[in-house]
């Protein structure tokens, strides 16, 4: 079976280029595409949102999570996917980027189930989900956030509240494999 190809949608975020990276480190052809890229033509076995700076600058991410393909979303991807499918977003009580210890929730989870029963994680909660939409389930939490992880394993959704691409969170790279075995 050939490597799977995954687009990492850009949300204007500081870390996106990172995202590509770690991807292709884990052996996956991948691009980045600007999140006003027309969804015809997005070919991939599946994409990830990025983090970004707001929700008002997610250009056409709810197009994208109607193409049949495994979609990650990552911080500000996170967030879209939830407040898009009817979850709930509210500003956290910690602004700034810090390490975060994560508990893993669901260790069957095809995501973050590897990396239980705990990862330390770096993360920003300026904002934050506070209610998994319908059909997801919470997957990891921490003392400072009740939705650090959810997946929707019936549609292939996924989303972390941390950064994976970052060399300050532990295991990582473990999220991207995780991520790439959903879209083979």
């Amino acid at each position: 079976m050939s490597e799977p190809r995954i687009v990492v949608i850009d949300n204007h975020g500081q870390f996106t280029h990172l995202e590509g990276r770690a991807l292709r480190d884990v052996g996956v052809d991948s691009e980045i595409l600007d999140n006003d890229t027309d969804p015809a033509n997005i070919n991939a076995d599946g994409i990830v949102l990025s983090g970004g700076p707001s929700m008002d600058r997610v250009g056409r991410c709810a197009d994208y999570l109607e193409l049949g393909v495994p979609v990650l979303g990552i911080c500000l991807g996170l967030q879209f996917i939830a407040d898009e499918l009817g979850g709930r977003v509210e500003s956290g009580d910690y602004g700034g980027y810090a390490d975060v210890d994560v508990r893993i929730l669901d260790d069957d989870d095809p995501l973050v189930g590897s990396l239980a029963p705990e990862t330390r994680t770096w993360a920003s909660h300026a904002d934050e989900v506070v209610e998994a939409p319908d059909g997801f389930t919470v997957t990891a939490d921490s003392d400072v956030c009740g939705v650090e992880a959810m997946s929707d394993t019936d549609r292939d959704l996924y989303g972390v509240q941390w950064h994976p691409e970052v060399s300050h969170t532990e295991r990582g790279q473990a999220v991207f494999q995780n991520f790439a075995a959903v879209c083979e």
